[in-house]
């Protein structure tokens, strides 16, 4: 496990899978590798909750960093079409952070949970010898709602079609380029620079998911997170057992991404890209779904097929899961090219 980044499929399921502890009646969906979230069955409501780093990068600014932890935390339960609810939240801090810093973090959590609904309802904060940015500890986000609103990962259908919501390496695209415009103004335009910034404010694909499966119906979603479009891709159809026929010309990708992707010479369609929204919907709620997003002015657009199988063709060519996302070792290389520069 020397690679940076999340496991891969192997070492997940070969030291993680096996030891869960006790099995339990109530839970309807436990952990599998590339699936979002899990379901605990609760009376006659479902919960829904999943578990993620806080990811605060200060070169973002405060508040920009903690809106995107902030929706880092909620996306993988919004993905199952319930809304998240309750936040559990553990901070491990660097020594080196400022009680204004911290208020700045703070200040943005409630502003964005008071937004979307969601209670803060236990954690841990604390300054910390050996805790660094960007990893600064991890929160449990909860959904507590009604099982018939439930969109399982492993919905999809052998006639549903696949959407695809912005496009490839939106993360990728925006991190990088915010946190290297320096370097980048030595080879790319002005406009080229702001175009790939701009992918920031497309960093959560909680408001594609919610509003997806409100109009659907919506047969499984998954956020393009690590190994990107791609790797979203193969983890939907493996999840499903079924097999995705998709054809790239027809996703959107947005302004900035090509230009900072050929800069930084990461492939696009396996970098990491939260704020992309993959999902599959029944044919005759394509046209709902697709009005519905538009509506809220985001991208998206029907890009694929299911079908009995299993696997991905992309483009007429069959993929395999990419298993490492090139984002993790860009950055610590251009890390070390922005520290030379100065």
């Amino acid at each position: 496990m020397s690679e940076l980044g999340k496991v891969d499929r192997e070492f997940f399921d070969s030291h993680i899978y096996p030891r869960l502890g006790a099995d339990r009646d109530d839970v309807r969906l436990g952990p599998q590798h590339g699936v979002d979230f899990a379901v605990i069955d609760v009376g006659d409501r479902t919960v829904v909750t999943a578990t993620d780093p806080v990811f605060v990068m200060p070169s973002l600014g405060f508040e920009r960093a903690a809106w995107f932890a902030f929706h880092v935390l909620m996306s993988d339960v919004a993905v199952s079409g319930i809304q998240p609810t309750h936040l559990s939240i553990d901070l491990n801090l660097p020594p080196e952070i400022t009680d204004e810093e911290f208020e700045q973090v703070w200040k943005t959590f409630d502003a964005e949970a008071t937004e979307l609904g969601v209670n803060v309802v236990t954690g841990h904060t604390g300054r910390y010898a050996g805790c660094t940015y960007p990893m600064v500890g991890g929160g449990t986000v909860l959904g507590v709602g009604d099982p018939a609103d439930l969109v399982r990962p492993d919905g999809a259908r052998p006639g549903d079609r696949v959407l695809v919501t912005k496009g490839p390496a939106i993360e990728a695209t925006g991190l990088l380029s915010i946190q290297f415009e320096e370097l980048m103004r030595h080879d790319l335009a002005a406009d080229e620079i702001a175009a790939a910034t701009d992918r920031f404010d497309d960093m959560s694909p909680v408001r594609d998911a919610l509003t997806a499966a409100a109009a659907g119906p919506v047969t499984a979603m998954h956020d393009a997170t690590e190994c990107g479009v791609f790797g979203g891709l193969y983890e939907m159809a493996r999840a499903g057992g079924v097999h995705l026929d998709v054809e790239t010309d027809s996703i959107p990708v947005q302004p900035g991404v090509e230009a900072a992707c050929e800069f930084f010479d990461i492939d696009p369609w396996i970098a990491i890209s939260e704020g992309t929204l993959l999902l599959t919907v029944a044919p005759e709620g394509v046209d709902s779904v697709l009005a519905a997003l538009d509506d809220e002015g985001i991208p998206a657009a029907e890009a694929g097929v299911v079908s009995e199988g299993s696997g991905v063709t992309v483009d007429g060519e069959e993929i395999n899961h990419p298993e490492r996302d090139p984002f993790w070792a860009t950055f610590e290389e251009y890390m070390g090219k922005l520290e030379d520069e100065t």
